[in-house]
This record gives C-alpha cells, structure tokens and sequence, in this order.
C-alpha cells in the first residue's frame, strides 16, 4: 500500500526530502502535491519533481482529500501554525526538526494531534541512521557495561548561513542531545549546567553543556557555529566504550573497544562500517509503518522524547539568558 504524501514548502530542505522518498518503490510512496506561499514556487517545484498537483497556499494542501501524511519543511519559526493546520485537518505529519520553538508549543501540537487522532513525528534523521541501531543493540547487550559518561561534539562555521533565530543549541546541539537521549534512553537528567557565548543579536554562538543523571551517570556537549570541533560522540562504560566517528550526524564508522580484563585499556577493537542511508528516506520508512499498523507515535522517537528535549533546550537557553518571541506568546 503506498502513503500519500503532500510537501509543505518548496525550499531546499523539501527539495532534499523529495528526492530521497523518490528514491522507494513506488507502491510504498507516492508524492500527491506540493504548496508553497506563492503558487510560481509550487508550480516550479511540481515541475522538477513530476508531481501532479501545486497548491498556493498551505489550506489547500490541507484540504486535498488524497493526502495522507504532510511532510513540513517551512522554516522553524512557522513549524506551529503549519503543523496544527495539518493536523486539525486530520493529516498525519512529519515535520522536520526542530519540531518548534519551545516546550510549550510542542505541547499544543502534541494536544492537536491527539485530539485529532493523527500522527505527528519530527524529523531527526539521526535516529535512523545504522550507528543508531548499533548503538541501541550493544547498550542492551551490556557490550561496554554500565554506561557512565557521553561526551558530543558539533560545530561549523555557520554565520553566514544562519537565519535568525538559529545558533548553535537549535541548530547543531539538537545532534548532539540525540545521541544522549539514545544512550540513556529519554531520561531526564538530574542537572543541567550551562555556559556559553552569545552574539551581538543574542543568538548563541557556542554552547557547553553537562548532564547529571541517575546514578552518577554524566553527559557533556558543546556546540558552535563559528569553529570546526572534533563533530564525533564517544560512549564511556565499565568495560569498554563506543566512538561515532565524524561527521556525527552522518557517520560512516564507529570504532568500538571493550575491555577483556581488568587493565585499564581496552584489549580488543573493531570497526563498524556503516551504510550511509539517507536519514530523510529511513523517516519516511517508518512513518510508513506507523500508518500501516495503527501508530499515532513512532517507537523510534516517542513523543515523550521530543517534549523531554524541548525542555532540556529551554532549560538551555534560560541559562544563557537567550529568548525566542515565542516564549512570550
């Protein structure tokens, strides 16, 4: 049975996402329409992409009866009013990360969604990606024993390219909390400590973070968007660790070492080498197999997990004496 898709946008992100749901079978996918803002930009995007139908206005879209899921990828700051259209509508949504601007909002779609008894799912392709799975697999094997401490880094020079109010939490650190919540598996941390720089227009610039969790267990980040850093996540246990080699949000190799004895380093070693899928083709697999077996959640990314971060982010940010005017609505 393929899924109906709708685009919501006809920027580069959509483009993106287009192109890799191209990239399945046909009788698993099918993209129905496209809307922009303006109907020449929908028209032109239809045209790239042989899709049969473009929309002016995200209404439409809304309203076409032969949609089954919407794939936002607007700008975040519109993340709210797009994802609520679609689900009062009774649409099922993907909508590309970050799901919105703060806690609170994420809380409004999660009430739309449910009380429209839809999907909603954001997109966080990391949580697809092979080192992902591996990572799942060896931590419930005890491969590396009790986790104790994570540490992620991400950072590009990214001022150029940044749109306000993009820095370094929203855009780059969200990886980097991904994997944290992977490894000890959406709980929330007993502490958060924060220290960073901010830029004249009171964006950050670059972030570090520590987590104290349960059990003495630790998690460290940093994040920014003006230097190059190590952009690699490493997973300390008792017995041994795991190393997501860069790029982290797109790795290609994890090393993994484990301790055979009781001397402190490692004994043995081995190399993952992972398959570089596109992380936006695996999310549509699985919504795909929400749809198909009756889930209003996906068991790769709760709900609960993306309300946990979006607390964890504002926590964050309130440290940083950093403001978003969605805060105040």
């Amino acid at each position: 049975m393929a899924i109906r898709w709708g685009i919501c946008s006809a920027g580069r992100i959509s483009h993106e996402f287009t192109v890799a749901l191209k990239t399945r079978p046909a009788e698993e996918h099918q993209i129905v329409a496209v809307a922009a803002r303006n109907l020449e930009d929908a028209e032109e995007f239809s045209r790239k992409h042989n899709i049969s139908k473009a929309y002016g206005g995200y209404e439409d879209l809304a309203a076409d009866p032969d949609i089954d899921v919407v794939y936002v990828g607007v700008i975040h700051p519109y993340h709210l009013e797009a994802c609520k259209l679609f689900t009062n509508a009774k649409k099922n949504v993907l909508c590309e990360k970050p799901l919105v601007m703060n806690a609170k909002e994420v809380k409004e779609i999660l009430d739309s969604a449910k009380k429209n008894d839809v999907l909603v799912m954001e997109a966080v392709w990391t949580r697809f990606f092979q080192a992902s799975v591996e990572i799942r697999r060896l931590l419930t094997q005890q491969y590396i024993g009790a986790v104790k401490m994570v540490r992620a880094d991400y950072g590009v020079p990214l001022l150029n390219l940044l749109r306000e109010p993009d820095g370094a939490l929203l855009d780059l650190g969200i990886y980097c909390l991904q994997v944290i919540n992977v490894v000890y598996n959406g709980e929330k941390p007993e502490s958060i400590h924060v220290s960073g720089v901010c830029m004249e227009t009171g964006v950050d610039e670059t972030v570090t973070v520590i987590l104290k969790y349960s059990r003495n267990r630790m998690a460290t980040f940093t994040c920014s968007v003006v230097v190059k850093l190590r952009n690699d996540a490493i997973i300390v246990g008792t017995e041994g660790k795991l190393q997501v080699l860069s790029p982290m949000w797109c790795p290609t190799k994890m090393l993994v070492l484990r301790k055979m004895s009781q001397n402190p380093e490692p004994e043995s070693f081995y190399t993952i080498n992972l398959t570089n899928i596109p992380g936006n083709r695996c999310e549509a697999d699985e919504v795909r197999y929400c749809l198909l077996n009756g889930l209003k959640e996906s068991p790769v990314i709760p709900l609960a997990y993306t309300l946990l971060l979006a607390e964890i982010e504002e926590e964050i940010r309130r440290q940083l004496e950093v403001a978003y005017s969605q805060d105040c609505q």
